[in-house]
């Protein structure tokens, strides 16, 4: 097993699923191994049990730093049995199983390996490559927000983030637009809707009106050319208390992906056009989509260091580069060893050759955009 593998095993063996939020315990394993390879690092556990990791390997100054970001927290591994145990860091068929195995401890392994390659060499680089560590990326971005809260990533160049790619150069993302939609009604025995006194309004007879609607939304946008259309989904519903007493409230939420130029105040507007006034719409959450040209030199060096007939694609999920590019105006780049798709997955897998190679394709990033010292 290589040294990549043996991380990604170690690290894969230590429970950060969220819920609950407790990252501490992977925070200081990387920590103490970073320090232990020579390489300045603080910990910053910024809320009980939620914790960053910033280190960096200093150059001459005379480039602007490259970020390496990945993120501890997982998703939690769910109902469904697993064939190999989601903590156990079982490998078979050349593959390495577990919780976090994609998303992204593989990642964060790869980019620790090749920084730790960078620091023992002694070779001197023009600019400071620095590791941004984060915690709870998967639902609000909590450890990149505390990054930009700090200003630790001001001035520095660009951005490269290991979320699952399946080794494709990914150049753009979407935006998550979270809304809440509201319905009131009447509060009222059910044994009264048959026109006897004491019947409600139903809110949940609302708000399924409103939803059937949406399934006729149109987006006014087209096609992003590496991100397709955007998209629209209903995630959760909830209204009444009790079976026997009409609901005078409901409640649903959902996730709209949007493309880079859509202003959310926009799609908001149109969306409570489309479900009608006595609708309410309230934003939850809104991370902007965020992109970086083809022709620009970050996103030619990231292509370049996968080799002939590379491509620039997109994804439709977000990373923590849709707190850290705009908050810092950095460009930024996704390549990670995961499968796209498997993030959440039972039995969630990285393929080693895809590791090891992530890793020797981070060094060669840093290498060639922080230059050589003199």
């Amino acid at each position: 097993m290589t040294d990549t593998a043996e991380l990604l095993a170690a690290l894969v063996r230590i429970d950060s699923c969220v819920p609950p939020g407790d990252e501490i315990e992977i925070a200081r394993f990387v920590h103490g191994r970073l320090e232990s390879a020579g390489i300045a690092a603080t910990l910053d556990e910024f809320q009980p049990g939620r914790a960053n990791v910033l280190a960096r390997i200093k150059g001459q100054g005379n480039r602007p730093a490259l970020i390496f970001s990945a993120h501890f927290d997982t998703m939690p591994p769910g109902a469904q049995p697993w064939k190999h145990g989601p903590f156990a860091a079982e490998i078979a068929d050349g593959r390495l199983y577990g919780r976090g195995a994609a998303d992204m401890k593989s990642g964060m392994a790869a980019m620790i390996v090749a920084a730790e390659r960078i620091a023992a060499s002694g070779d001197a680089l023009s600019g400071d490559l620095v590791l941004a560590f984060s915690a709870g990326e998967s639902s609000n971005c909590l450890g990149a927000r505390r990054f930009v809260e700090t200003g630790a990533l001001a001035g520095m160049g660009a951005l490269l983030v290991s979320e699952p790619s399946s080794m494709n150069v990914l150049l753009a993302e979407k935006g998550a637009l979270w809304l809440r939609l509201i319905a009131h009604g009447k509060a009222g025995h059910t044994s009264g809707n048959e026109g006897m006194t004491g019947g409600g309004a139903n809110a949940v007879d609302r708000m399924t009106d409103a939803l059937v609607a949406l399934r006729s939304f149109r987006f006014a946008e087209g096609e992003h050319p590496l991100l397709g259309k955007p998209s629209l989904s209903v995630g959760t519903i909830h209204g009444g208390s009790v079976v026997n007493l009409t609901p005078d409230r409901c409640e649903a939420e959902i996730d709209l992906r949007i493309l880079p130029g859509m202003a959310p105040e926009d799609v908001e507007a149109a969306i409570a056009a489309h479900v009608g006034k006595d609708i309410a719409v309230e934003r939850i959450d809104f991370k902007p989509p965020v992109e970086t040209a083809p022709d620009h030199p970050f996103a030619a060096a990231c292509l370049k260091a996968m080799g002939p007939g590379s491509k620039p694609r997109g994804a439709s999920y977000y990373s923590d580069a849709t707190i850290l590019a705009p908050a810092f105006d950095l460009p930024m780049v996704i390549i990670g060893p995961g499968e796209m798709g498997m993030s959440g997955q039972t039995d969630e897998y990285c393929d080693l050759a895809s590791l090891d190679r992530a890793a020797d394709t981070f060094e060669a990033i840093a290498r060639d955009w922080l230059g050589a010292g003199s």
